[in-house]
């Protein structure tokens, strides 16, 4: 018997990324039975600056809700709860929520300084030499992606909206702000992007001042959370009737505080019951960017690794969070590079996929046809740090290196540049893991999801390159799974996230990495990785 023949409740989970806002309709016991998305837009200049809408997010958001709904053919009266989750990017809104741009004024509805923005590397950069002692926190090194480098940009080179700012909003703390009028921030944005001390539960004012932002710690913090709560609170009332309207929802609904869309994954993941708990599985989030998370009872410092962050994800437990900047987005414009990505992205595009996943099924046809796996990357080496290193060198000046080109314009080259760029993206992993594993957070098994990370043989590729287990979800989509945790909390369906976890999320297929001769061809070509990172990087010398 199915959990919805058994307890007629429903949760559902909303999931704002880089390019569409998604919802997932799901049973208690975490099966989900109706989904949606929804494009959202995306303004891009000179390969830095990255803004959206808050606007037109809500509104996609509106739709995604509204078509999971449909789609699983519930009644809004089932629902016990929502959670949210989205990108780490900056929200900026004047009096009243009203939008006020952080770039061309001629566009105020382009209110959003997206994560992967880099507009504020110098400010990132003097943050970082002032060695303040919440840097401790942020693995020793400020990112440009974090929100405090992108305050100190907006205040120097937009000062107006800067000063008429109503409040400055995680992208997820405006979603549940947005569904139920409460302001309270969640535990996850601002001590991951924010740098609150959520072990001492504030604020540290001495940062603010030193890094020349100090109106925000002279106005007690009022634009940046005075409320801070932890992750799956119930928020306000629930629901306003505006936003129950919007969605097609009961006003009231309970409203999880809500999660980075990382951390989400995480949750909706790694704490399947019987394997291991939170502590025992990182997360690997491999999507438009990658990210890492690692669970520890006690603080582990590791240089280049973001945090640690206490209760940042899993309530009591500290998070060592790292990856890459770009990861699903670098195998991209890695392909793009290549004569004939074009013909194979229309034929793709023809039939309903991606280009990367019309690779990821050519590679998988030549696997099952006899081709041995690794030998298609053939010599060609990829160093895939097309927006820098985000971990565990923490430099965004570092870019992508590609060696061993020949001539070749057919599809064994293309194939053997997509392979060989999968296997960069595990050395960097590769890399991470054994940052954590010097400073005393070892990792025992790799818990992959997200959408550039779905096939056979880019988690087998994984497994093979790091050395370490790779374990997939059950869920097919456990980033929403992690949201709709949240609304479970918020509604009082589960007690907390780690009963949630345990009672909503499995594991499905388990990749072992293989020993012998492709355990040394791996090792040859890690080493080969890190001299090219060397060899235009020497900070990168470990």
């Amino acid at each position: 018997m199915t959990a919805t023949q058994t307890d007629p409740r429903l949760l559902i989970g909303v999931d704002v990324g880089t390019g569409s806002a998604r919802a997932g309709v799901f049973t208690t016991d975490g099966q989900m039975i109706g989904t949606a998305k929804h494009p959202i837009a995306m303004h891009r200049e000179g390969g830095v600056i990255a803004e959206q809408s808050s606007e037109d997010i809500w509104q996609a958001v509106a739709a995604s809700v509204r078509g999971a709904m449909t789609a699983a053919g519930a009644d809004p009266e089932q629902v016990a709860g929502i959670g949210f989750d989205a990108t780490c990017s900056l929200v900026v809104l004047g009096q009243g929520g009203t939008p006020l741009p952080v770039g061309d004024p001629a566009h105020p509805e382009r209110n959003i300084i997206v994560w992967m923005d880099h507009r504020a590397v110098e400010q990132a950069e003097r943050i970082n030499s002032s060695g303040h002692r919440v840097l401790d926190y942020v693995g020793g090194r400020i990112s440009p992606e974090m929100e405090t480098p992108k305050l100190l940009w907006l205040k120097e080179n937009l000062p107006d909206v800067f000063a008429r700012a109503w409040q400055f909003m995680d992208l997820t703390d405006f979603l549940t702000w947005r569904a139920s009028g409460d302001l309270s921030r969640s535990v996850c944005t601002v001590t991951c992007k924010w740098t609150y001390m959520a072990h001492e539960d504030a604020w540290d004012a001495g940062y603010f001042r030193q890094i020349g932002l100090p109106e925000l710690a002279d106005e007690g913090f009022d634009r940046i959370g005075t409320s801070i709560v932890p992750a799956g609170s119930a928020l306000g009332a629930g629901l306003s009737e505006a936003a129950a309207n919007a969605l097609g929802l009961r006003v009231g609904t309970p409203v999880g505080a809500g999660l980075i869309d990382a951390h989400a994954g995480g949750v909706g993941s790694i704490g399947a019951e019987g394997g291991g708990g939170a502590e025992a599985n990182m997360a690997y989030v491999f999507g438009t960017s990658s990210c890492t998370m690692t669970t520890t009872a006690e603080p582990v410092f590791v240089p280049g690794v973001w945090g640690p962050y206490h209760s940042a994800m899993v309530p009591g437990l500290w998070l060592n969070e790292g990856g890459q900047s770009a990861a699903g987005a670098a195998i991209e414009a890695l392909l793009a590079l290549h004569p004939l990505a074009a013909q194979i992205r229309a034929e793709a595009e023809a039939s309903g996929t991606s280009l990367p996943d019309r690779m990821a099924t050519e590679v998988a046809q030549r696997v099952a046809d006899g081709a041995d796996l690794e030998s298609l990357a053939q010599d060609v080496h990829v160093v895939p740090e097309f927006l820098g290193n985000r971990a565990p060198f923490a430099d965004p000046h570092a870019r992508a290196i590609i060696a061993g080109l020949g001539m070749e314009q057919d599809l064994d080259s293309l194939v053997a540049l997509y392979v060989a760029g999968l296997c960069g993206i595990g050395y960097g992993l590769r890399q991470i893991i054994e940052a954590q594993t010097r400073a005393g957070a070892p990792v025992g098994r790799i818990v992959i999801s997200g959408g550039a990370g779905r096939s056979d043989v880019v988690r087998q590729l994984l497994a093979n390159t790091t050395g370490v287990e790779v374990a997939a979800p059950e869920a097919e989509e456990p980033v929403l799974l992690g949201a709709a945790i949240l609304g479970s909390v918020a509604g009082g369906v589960t007690r907390n996230i780690p009963d949630a976890m345990a009672a909503m999320s499995r594991f499905s297929t388990r990749y072992e990495p293989k020993g012998g001769a492709v355990r040394r061809w791996h090792e040859a070509r890690f080493r080969i990785f890190e001299n090219l990172q060397t060899a235009v990087r020497p900070s990168a010398k470990t």
